[in-house]
């Protein structure tokens, strides 16, 4: 279905031509109206491949038109119906798997391997949510024959979601696909820095036959398409993935204004290991946790607390696994770690390690950019960093990174792995390792984030409540969560 023109097969730079991404607004692809643009890089090689629109608010304002109009048709629409085109979007993302992906990895600098399962569950949060709009129901409370009360939940209106640039297609679905199930219209805003699949997927809207002016997508930088978005006071809602600083900006405009505000923000997830783990499952999975897509997921465990009896062999272990990860192209099939999102990203990411430097830490493996040859030589590479030797609550163990860098301490006690754990501002997600099912559940009560994994990693089950506490964020999405936050709740009391 899609063909990416500046590229071949293999991902080379042509020269001779350079897409230019558009907005989708009231079904059609269409410039921006100042006819603005920006650079859209090439993680892996460091280049410019793609031009974004440089929107702002007159482009937000057509939107929002748009989206308005659709609305009364869209929210009156037959859960059937909703049911049937969010449906075939699901099919036509599964159907363009591999063009989704390599688009995917050339835009974010993620191995293509790695693309290709986040492609995947873009097309499971589409059909999850689409049968959602056919199970969705609300309650009643019979008041012993006095009177009888019973809940609608009602669409909202127009609504904006804002996603982030890590797991692009992944996470701008995971927004969408509920409020379009809730019959709301939406606004989005993918991220500038990898905007190409949100791209596609309007095409994909186009051939599914999603009505004009139900979703519309609006490319450009946070501070003209965003903020446009979550000031203006006929958009409704505002459902956001990204930065903590970002989503307190946001939230000081949003509040005043009474929008709801799903904010899901930063972590700094602590992964507690203890002494009677399975020890090689724990392994492979903290490899796994600590630097799938470049260590750029908001749930990666970048603080790594090992009991002591098994700190030296566990360290050992680390070291010896993560140095076998290859660093390279992301389109080659046996790269684990890819390239870094942006110049700007990389730098930021070099800065902690130096940062990590001058608080005493030692860097066991890594600690260092990575220069590529031939194609790649101006990409952005960063080698898998394990760091030692600092204390639990230095700013590199407090601080969100972001990248492929993780930190090693080890603990004696229950009580100390707690209080190392809790020691930061966030709180979205943490991992536990240990057989004792006593500890497992006392722990896991005691720490402080909104998700907590024990004896696994990223098994996500998409009906459960997914959300941070303290700086990680405000609400939850997945399942109920979701579709109650896209709707509003009206009691009906009948007077029997």
């Amino acid at each position: 279905m899609f063909q990416c023109e500046t590229y071949d097969i293999c991902g080379t730079l042509n020269q001779k031509q350079m897409d230019k991404i558009l907005n989708y607004i009231n079904g059609e692809l269409q410039e921006p109206k100042k006819d603005q643009w920006l650079d859209n890089y090439n993680p892996a090689q460091g280049k410019v491949y793609a031009l974004i629109p440089d929107s702002d608010a007159d482009d937000v304002e057509l939107a929002l038109l748009a989206a308005e109009t659709a609305f009364d048709t869209w929210r009156l629409t037959s859960l059937e119906d909703r049911f049937k085109v969010l449906n075939r979007i699901a099919e036509l993302i599964d159907l363009n798997n591999e063009q989704l992906a390599l688009a995917e990895s050339i835009d974010q600098g993620k191995p293509v391997w790695l693309a290709k399962n986040e492609i995947t569950r873009a097309g499971q949060n589409f059909r999850f949510f689409a049968t959602a709009a056919m199970q969705f129901a609300s309650e009643s409370h019979n008041m012993e024959g006095h009177a009888i009360n019973y809940t609608l939940r009602q669409a909202i209106g127009v609504v904006g979601c804002i996603s982030p640039w890590n797991l692009p297609l992944y996470l701008f679905t995971w927004k969408i696909a509920p409020a379009l199930a809730a019959g709301n219209c939406v606004i989005a805003k993918p991220s500038e820095i990898t905007p190409m699949t949100a791209f596609l997927l309007a095409k994909i809207c186009q051939e599914a036959g999603l009505p004009k002016g139900v979703l519309n997508i609006v490319h450009g930088l946070g501070p003209k398409v965003g903020n446009a978005m979550v000031s203006h006071p006929r958009i409704k809602a505002i459902s956001f993935t990204g930065g903590t600083s970002t989503g307190k900006h946001i939230a000081s405009i949003a509040a005043p204004m009474f929008k709801k505000l799903s904010l899901e923000l930063g972590g700094k997830n602590p992964n507690i290991v203890f002494a009677d783990c399975d020890f090689e499952k724990a392994l492979k999975t903290t490899v796994q946790s600590s630097f799938l897509n470049q260590g750029e997921i908001c749930l990666c465990g970048s603080r790594i607390l090992i009991e002591r009896p098994i700190y030296e062999k566990f360290k050992a272990a680390l070291i010896t696994e993560v140095s076998l990860m290859k660093v390279g192209n992301p389109l080659d099939k046996d790269t684990k770690v890819g390239a870094i999102v942006s110049k700007m990203h990389f730098d930021k990411v070099l800065s902690y390690i130096e940062l990590a430097k001058e608080e005493g830490g030692n860097i066991l493996l890594g600690g260092n950019a990575l220069q590529m040859q031939g194609d790649l030589e101006n990409g952005w590479y960063i080698a898998p960093t394990i760091i030692e030797n600092l204390a639990f609550d230095c700013r590199t163990n407090t601080e969100e990174i972001f990248g492929p860098v993780v930190t090693i301490t080890p603990f004696d006690t229950d009580e100390e792995a707690l209080k190392m754990a809790n020691c930061t501002e966030y709180g979205l997600a943490s991992s536990i390792w240990t057989n004792d099912l006593t500890r497992a559940h006392r722990v896991a009560a005691s720490i402080q984030s909104g998700i907590v994994w024990i004896n696994c990693w990223l098994l996500r089950d998409l009906r459960t409540p997914f959300g941070g506490v303290k700086q990680s964020g405000v609400g939850r999405e997945g399942g109920w969560e979701a579709m109650k936050f896209f709707t509003e709740a009206k009691n009906v009391c009948i007077k029997l």
